[in-house]
């Protein structure tokens, strides 16, 4: 017989898992196991130095990369083909040998294009530390670049845009930049994404699955972390990764394409505001891989597309401090995810976060942020 008691369940006490939409599946959360999130090793801030130009760096302006080329000196964003690239165009396709156990045994082969898109010629710069301004002018990047696969190469049906951030997260090279891997197929996480945002508009009368849930969480207030006119940042229900966040338009929109000026210039605010508040809780330049989720290219994704809602996700690693951790082990890789601390403790937490860069209220007042 399973005990039962009198009292009333409490969410930042008693495990319960939490079901996300977009991927249908679910989090086991423990929050029993860790009321307070934030105890434990306090580091001091981490002021890594590095210069603004790297003769040695194979991303900075003027310098000669890998296979050769030599980068431009450039002032703003620097696009180029990945030189070490995860999947090629000049392949041939794929013919299966045999076609016994095809269910068992399958293969697709995937053409593809990826791109490098370096931030700023700065290379001690992050996006945490760059102007709104600045930021802006990655996100027009990114649009273009998006606009440019979607006019010049019709057999790519989706982009992927990301950024990994730090050597937690892999990466091999500090300079400030992300990358665009354009696929023929589109990837298993978006795909599962938009299957489930496409059921969702037919079961809900061609409702949409974000823009319902942005009304709820706005309306609810628990962990959203900022907002601006064109979007809103926070943590969602259903979150993974400790301090994970997605950030969405307060309004449908499909895509990139589908920004104004205005709104690109909004969601370089919340980025700026959003990694400034990430390297602020830890007083470290703060680790992500982040990603935009957005509509496929083409006709032949059609039915897809009219139910994508553009947005963006952040998966940082760190748990208690700039050292400790969070890893998917155990239970979590034979089982479910699991977290310890609810999103609501952690949207609180990032909520406390100045948006005034640690390193900055050190140099002019010798405080910490």
């Amino acid at each position: 017989m399973i005990p039962t008691t009198s009292a009333k369940f409490d969410f930042s006490n008693d495990s319960h898992r939490r079901y996300n939409p977009l991927t249908k599946s679910w989090v086991l959360c423990s929050p029993h196991r860790t009321n307070r999130p934030w105890q434990g090793q306090q580091e001091g801030p981490q002021l890594d130095k590095r210069p603004s130009y790297d003769p040695k760096c194979y991303l900075c302006p003027g310098n000669t990369r890998a296979n050769g080329d030599k980068n431009p000196t450039y002032d703003s964003t620097f696009v180029f083909p990945n030189d070490f690239a995860a999947v090629k165009s000049d392949q041939p396709a794929y013919q299966p040998d045999d076609e016994d156990d095809v269910d068992l045994f399958r293969v697709q082969g995937v053409r593809g294009e990826c791109h490098v898109i370096c931030f700023s010629p700065r290379h001690d710069l992050t996006m945490a530390e760059m102007t709104t301004d600045e930021v802006a002018l990655i996100v027009a990047q990114w649009r273009d670049s998006f606009a440019c696969i979607k006019q010049k190469q019709p057999w790519i049906q989706y982009v992927q845009i990301f950024e990994n951030k730090g050597a937690a997260m892999g990466c091999s090279n500090p300079h400030p930049h992300g990358q665009m891997w354009c696929t023929e197929t589109i990837p298993q996480e978006p795909y599962q994404e938009l299957l489930a945002m496409q059921e969702y508009q037919h079961n809900h009368q061609g409702g949409c699955l974000l823009c319902n849930y942005v009304q709820h969480e706005l309306e609810k207030d628990e962990r959203v972390i900022m907002t601006n006119d064109s979007f809103v940042c926070l943590v969602p229900f259903w979150a993974v990764w400790p301090f994970e966040v997605m950030v969405l338009p307060k309004h449908h929109c499909a895509d990139l394409m589908a920004l104004h000026q205005d709104q690109q210039h909004d969601l370089a605010d919340i980025l700026r505001r959003m990694t400034c508040r990430y390297d602020n809780l830890f007083s470290c330049s703060f680790p992500y891989s982040m990603g935009l989720h957005q509509a496929p290219l083409h006709s032949a994704t059609s039915g897809l597309a009219q139910a994508a809602h553009l947005h963006l996700h952040f998966y940082p690693p760190l748990l208690r401090s700039a050292t400790v951790r969070k890893f998917l082990v155990g239970f979590e890789m034979l089982g479910e995810p699991q977290r310890d601390i609810t999103p609501e403790q952690a949207a609180k937490r990032l909520k406390e976060c100045s948006e005034i860069h640690y390193k900055h209220a050190i140099k002019t007042n010798g405080n910490h942020a």
